[in-house]
């Protein structure tokens, strides 16, 4: 199960970076791994919220106005799902 949600997870990533999905279908895929962060402690929820809520933010105004880059937040955001990946490994 946190296998597939981890898989899910990258490969919405790579669709996003390709600009083949929208962001809000991203974000709706991430918020939607229920039982993936009902497996992980509370605070790895609280983390990727924060992300996506910046991730949205971003996308509400042009690259030169906003000071969240999206490239970042992917990068984050994959380096979250190598963290929580490993975390249920440990489990």
């Amino acid at each position: 199960m946190s296998q597939s949600s981890i898989d899910a997870l990258n490969s919405s990533i790579r669709a996003l970076r390709e600009q083949q999905i929208p962001i809000d279908a991203f974000c709706t895929t991430w918020r939607g791994q229920a039982a993936l962060l009902a497996a992980l402690p509370p605070r790895y929820a609280e983390v990727m919220e924060d992300l996506l809520g910046r991730l949205e933010t971003g996308n509400q105004f042009s690259e030169e106005s906003c000071s969240y880059s999206q490239d970042d937040l992917l990068a984050a955001l994959g380096d979250w799902l190598d963290k929580a990946a490993a975390k249920l490994a440990a489990v």
